[in-house]
């Protein structure tokens, strides 16, 4: 099957192949023995978010005490409900 690479460097892929490994929006891309490999990749936001909390060292109850901090009434106000 043939594909046809753009003036702009773009590449469409034939809809039987994007349709062979599901839906993604994103493909690791890298070359092997002078073919292009292209690996769907499911990109996961949650464990992104988990992974730069554990890199700065953000523990849970570091977040229930930030929330709590917040949820706090300045005085004369009364406290938000949770």
């Amino acid at each position: 099957m043939l594909a046809k690479l753009t003036s702009k460097n773009q590449l469409t892929l034939p809809k039987s192949i994007t349709a062979a490994v599901g839906v993604t929006e994103y493909f690791d891309v890298e070359t092997s023995n002078g073919r292009i490999v292209l690996t769907p990749v499911r990109i996961q936001r949650g464990d992104a978010v988990r992974a730069k909390l554990a890199e700065l060292g953000i523990q849970e109850q570091d977040i229930a005490d930030a929330v709590a901090w917040v949820r706090e009434a300045p005085s004369g106000k009364p406290a938000r409900k949770k």
